[in-house]
């Protein structure tokens, strides 16, 4: 575990904190976070994740837009729901996004193609829902670090592994937090 990969996981813990308390300084420290994390995955030959770091970091410019400006008349994004045909829609995106990218992938020299392939379909989709400031984003990031602990264990990529076991925890109080947010702003 390298200073480096130490500092990373660091300003990723910090930027997903500041996203459950809907602070806007949780976007800079994601741009750190994914601009270190990239150059870490892509040592470790997980080149859909360092591709996924690089749209973290679009969406981290969206998402910090969005939050500031993207409710009604230009306002403060609030907490809402995703609408059933939008979900929908987005889980048979993420399923063809995860099966395209395991193909790709699986003709590469990534070490975890189908594991890689996951993280980046179900990650794309959460992060967009999230700069959208939609409350079932949480659900979404628990599942997937769920599946990231045990994995970074697995290849001893420790500092990754306690920043995905800290994302867990964060993931549920944030869907509590902006549960609550959308129930008060009802």
């Amino acid at each position: 575990m390298s200073p480096f990969e130490v500092v990373a996981a660091a300003f990723g813990i910090v930027s997903v904190f500041l996203s459950t308390r809907q602070n806007i300084w949780s976007w800079p420290t994601s741009l750190i976070n994914v601009s270190m994390s990239s150059i870490v995955y892509f040592q470790q030959r997980l080149y859909a994740t360092v591709i996924l770091q690089g749209f973290f970091f679009v969406v981290s410019v969206y998402g910090w837009y969005e939050w500031l400006f993207g409710g009604e008349r230009k306002t403060e994004l609030k907490v809402s729901r995703i609408r059933p045909a939008l979900g929908g829609a987005l889980v048979g995106l993420t399923a063809l996004a995860t099966l395209g990218s395991w193909y790709v992938l699986s003709r590469t020299p990534d070490s975890h193609p189908l594991i890689d392939a996951v993280f980046f379909a179900v990650s794309v989709v959460a992060q967009w829902m999230m700069a959208r400031k939609y409350v079932e984003c949480w659900p979404v990031w628990v599942a997937i670090n769920c599946i990231a602990v045990p994995f970074f264990f697995l290849i001893h990529s420790y500092a990754f592994m306690i920043q995905y076991a800290v994302f867990l925890g964060l993931a549920i109080m944030g869907w509590r937090q902006w549960k609550a947010s959308l129930v008060a702003s009802s």
